[in-house]
């Protein structure tokens, strides 16, 4: 628990929770007997407080939408599914050989695919860290000074910064593997150096981001909410990197020739993956409803 402190505006932290060292959840009260509910993932992502449930979003909130580029949020979503997808048809391309050459492609322009998804990938992780970066201040603290902008911020003890900051940083590792993936005659050695080691660190970075994501929004290191949307969002993107992060153990490569199981199975688990991030960010339109759309 923490110590209660209140404010200038007369608010004061009176419950606090999380998993420690982090706090997720806290309930604030004003001087005039008011309570204030403040939860991580919806503060930093300025979302309503109301939880939604995923038959809600899907069956009555996808199509209202589909478009709301005034919401940051919701452009985070739209640019991760565009990234994923691309991610998917690579993959698609890599297990069917033989439509990638009908399509007239070669390994490397498929590799190609990959690169220009990493780069969606890159940017919505950027606009995510910096939406968590310009969150602001919490009820009890000092408002900070208007207009002003962090580019990245420092909040290593917010769940939710440190999940966003780890996510970015591993994108740029997928940006280096993935570009070099295209580079020609490559020897087994260049493409663990050069390939390899950055997939294997981006995917650690995003499986530590996942999971970060998760205890957030379920303030628990392990939590069952299905009747949370964005604990969905959180669950799926998490086994996204999960499978990212097997495929990535699988891709190693060897001075001997690899079993073709293994550079299979490491391919239909990024599929796998990106098909994750992709239903996550699609979850993402319905949860960055505002209260009055949400009136049903």
């Amino acid at each position: 628990m923490e110590e209660r402190r209140q404010n200038r505006q007369g608010w004061e932290c009176v419950k606090s929770e999380g998993p420690p060292p982090f706090i997720t959840h806290r309930v604030f009260r004003h001087a005039n007997g008011s309570i204030q509910e403040w939860l991580s993932r919806k503060h930093r992502k300025k979302l309503v407080t109301r939880e939604i449930g995923l038959v809600e979003a899907v069956g009555k909130l996808l199509l209202r939408c589909l478009w709301m580029p005034h919401e940051l949020n919701w452009w985070i979503g739209v640019v991760f599914a565009v990234g994923a997808s691309l991610f998917a048809i690579a993959s698609i391309l890599n297990l069917a050989p033989d439509l990638a050459a009908a399509l007239f492609l070669a390994p490397s322009q498929v590799n190609g695919i990959y690169f220009f998804g990493s780069i969606p990938f890159t940017t919505a992780a950027y606009l995510q860290l910096f939406q968590a970066a310009n969150s602001g201040a919490l009820p009890d603290e000092e408002q900070e000074q208007p207009g002003r902008r962090k580019v990245f911020g420092w909040k290593p003890a917010s769940a939710g910064w440190l999940s966003c900051a780890l996510q970015f940083a591993g994108t740029i590792l997928f940006n280096i593997n993935t570009f070099d993936a295209m580079l020609p005659s490559l020897s087994w050695f260049k493409t663990d150096l050069l390939v390899w080691i950055p997939n294997f660190g981006g995917s650690i970075l995003f499986l530590a981001s996942g999971y970060l994501a998760f205890i957030e929004t379920g303030h628990r290191y392990w939590a069952w909410q299905p009747g949370n949307l964005s604990w969905w969002i959180v669950l799926i993107n998490l086994l996204g990197c999960i499978g990212f992060m097997i495929s990535a153990l699988l891709a190693i490569s060897l001075p001997a020739p690899a079993a073709t199981w293994r550079e299979t199975l490491s391919v239909a688990l990024t599929l796998q993956g990106a098909v994750c991030f992709f239903l996550g960010a699609v979850l993402m339109l319905p949860e960055t409803v505002r209260e009055e759309t949400s009136q049903l």
